[in-house]
């Protein structure tokens, strides 16, 4: 702008005729040269200007996709930080639950574990007193039968639950009968008294023979040892029953020659292989029940 004025001027004072300095005229071409330049410099800092700009406003597209790719990846993790927060409220939620579940149980197994250690206790307690009967019940027949016992017809043995009255069969059965001698059921007797008395124990009978077989003239009664151990072993319960001992706790059973207690080798072994076993164990568990 200031370029043109100038020269305008110059014009100005040619057209008018009037006189001008050669000096003023000189001053005025430098005036034009330094306002050329400054124009030439201002053209340049305007395209540096521009230039810059350009960059900045590049620049400035950049940040915008960056922000906007950050906008996106905050968004995927505010996505996945809920997602991974619900996660974890449910597993608390379970974790809670089972933590209830587990306590609830605890509780349930210290009662149980109460329980269990009360009837323990009684069970103990009552085993103790059933021990004791059964040492009452074994000091009783030892007292009642100690003549017997003196002269080896009998022998009473306990091992722990297991009272035995072993008789040997003489003292009850003549050779070769099922029948119960008049002396065995004396001695039947006083052991029935005693036993009637018993209401935790199985009252088992045992008839047991020797190895010698069967003479032909019992064949006709008695085929095998195993039918005359049986029969023996019967005939003693039926007793018992008829003396008033309960019998639901009563039972029979012949073992024939097969669980002897000395060697059928002698006369004297034989013998004692010969009996009758009346033997008191604890009740079966269906026998508890009812």
């Amino acid at each position: 702008m200031r370029y043109r004025l100038a020269i305008v001027a110059v014009a100005v004072l040619i057209l008018s005729g009037g006189c001008v300095w050669k000096s003023d005229y000189t001053a005025r071409l430098a005036d034009i040269d330094g306002l050329k330049k400054e124009r030439t410099g201002l053209k340049e800092k305007v395209a540096g200007l521009e230039n810059k700009i350009t960059g900045l406003n590049a620049r400035i597209e950049g940040l915008e996709k960056e922000k906007e790719a950050l906008i996106r990846e905050n968004a995927d993790i505010k996505t996945t930080l809920e997602s991974k927060r619900d996660d974890l409220m449910t597993q608390v939620v379970i974790l809670k639950h089972n933590l209830n579940e587990n306590k609830y149980r605890i509780d349930e197994l210290e009662h149980e574990v109460d329980r269990l250690s009360e009837e323990k206790a009684k069970a103990i307690e009552e085993k103790e007193r059933a021990m004791a009967r059964m040492t009452n019940t074994y000091e009783s027949l030892v007292g009642e039968l100690k003549q017997e016992i003196k002269e080896g017809e009998i022998q009473i043995t306990q091992l722990r639950d297991k009272l035995t009255v072993n008789m040997v069969d003489k003292i009850l059965f003549d050779s070769g009968s099922a029948a119960i001698k008049s002396k065995g059921q004396k001695v039947l007797n006083r052991v029935a008294d005693i036993l009637k008395g018993v209401t935790d124990r199985q009252i088992k009978v045992e008839g047991h023979t020797d190895n010698v077989p069967i003479s032909t003239a019992l064949a006709d009664r008695f085929s095998t040892n195993w039918e005359l151990s049986t029969a023996r072993a019967t005939t003693v319960v039926r007793y018992l029953q008829g003396r008033g001992i309960n019998p639901s706790l009563l039972s029979a059973e012949g073992f024939s020659e097969y669980r002897p207690v000395a060697p059928n080798d002698t006369l004297e072994n034989r013998s004692k292989n010969r009996r009758i076993e009346i033997v008191l164990v604890p009740l079966d568990a269906k026998q508890t029940a009812e």
